[in-house]
Order: structure tokens, then sequence, then C-alpha cells
């Protein structure tokens, strides 16, 4: 799951829809949504984040909140983060669009944080 999966999600779910209701709300396919919710899709287009957006009549902050997770919410970079966590997914998505602009000292203790705890 993505972090924007697991947004959506929770969206849906608060408000008690089903997955065929909201995408036919949405002219999609259930089996697109779902794959959507799970990460099994890229980062959805922002003509598409924009529908979502005026379902759920989402504004001001939630909206930017929402928007920045479906940057951050492609699962494949470089790396796979399919069927990690949404934590996992964001980090990388925040790496890849940061990394030229950290300084060095920081890429080391990152490194040195990854390299303890697992590779």
């Amino acid at each position: 799951m993505t972090p924007f999966g697991r947004k959506l999600r929770e969206l849906r779910t608060q408000r008690g829809l089903s997955l065929k209701e909201m995408a036919e709300a949405l002219n999609l396919s259930s089996a697109y949504l779902s794959a959507l919710e799970h990460g099994r899709r890229g980062r959805p287009s922002p003509g598409l984040v924009m529908q979502i957006l005026g379902y759920f009549n989402v504004i001001w902050d939630d909206a930017e909140e929402l928007k920045d997770l479906a940057e951050l919410s492609h699962p494949k970079i470089t790396l796979d983060t399919s069927g990690l966590s949404p934590e996992a997914t964001e980090l990388a998505n925040r790496l890849e669009r940061g990394i030229r602009s950290l300084p060095d000292d920081v890429v080391r203790r990152m490194l040195e944080l990854v390299k303890e705890n697992g590779r």
C-alpha cells in the first residue's frame, strides 16, 4: 500500500463507500481503484487526484496533503517498494525527489542508518 492508497481507502471507508460505488462515481473500474489503493498502480495522474478531491469535497490543507501523497506514492522508482509499508514507499519517493539536494553528511548518516538496520 502507498501513502496515497492508504489515505484514499481511509476517505472511502470513513464515508461508508464501497469500491464499486466510488469507482462508478469516478467512472473508473473497481479493479483499477483497488490497485490504486493497494499500490499496484503508479502515482495517479493530477487529473484523477483533482477528480478525487472534488468527489470527497476536500479543500485547502487536506487537498495539498492528498496531492503530496499522490506525488510520493509511485511504488517503483529504481527500487520496488511494492508490499512494503506506506512509510517505506514515502521514504523512497522523498529520496528520489530530494536526494540531489541533500548535503553529503546527511546522506552518510542516512546510509549508516540503513546499514545498521538491515543492509
